[in-house]
């Protein structure tokens, strides 16, 4: 597993994760803010499966 999330898109990633998880956990927003669950882990690991078939890659060009 190859890592095609860049820095930015994965500090957006984990931050977008955390406010709907913590939306959750609070009762702000409703059980569809578990999906919060999938920009966190697609942050953590910098992959994300749905870039494969565009061939997408984020990271900095070395």
């Amino acid at each position: 597993m190859q890592a095609n999330v860049g820095n930015i898109d994965r500090v957006i990633r984990i931050l977008a994760g955390l406010l709907l998880l913590g939306g959750t956990l609070t009762g702000a927003i409703g059980a569809w803010g578990w999906i919060g669950v999938v920009p966190l882990f697609t942050g953590i690991f910098r992959f994300c499966p749905a870039y494969l078939p565009f061939r997408w890659n984020t990271c900095e060009k070395k």
